[in-house]
């Protein structure tokens, strides 16, 4: 998951190396309108609903807490 996550990220958000931080959120590398635009891909691409509980740093602090929520939602979807 992980990796279909980063290559969505990567389309979408070029500029954004998801790769060299475990800390995406906390060094400030995204910012509150870019974690915006993430949460909306991830909802997009992979038919999910990313709720306001679910927007906490674990969550976005690095691609593999991203794919963790993706695979949790889609989960819970079933």
């Amino acid at each position: 998951m992980e990796q279909k996550v980063l290559a969505v990220l990567n389309e979408e958000f070029p500029w954004i190396d998801f790769e060299s931080s475990n800390a995406l959120w906390d060094d400030k590398i995204l910012d509150s309108v870019t974690l915006i635009g993430i949460i909306e891909t991830l909802n997009s691409e992979f038919d999910i609903v990313i709720t306001y509980v679910d927007i906490i740093e674990d969550n976005f602090n690095s691609i593999a807490g991203m794919a963790r929520l993706v695979s949790r939602l889609l989960e819970e979807k079933k």
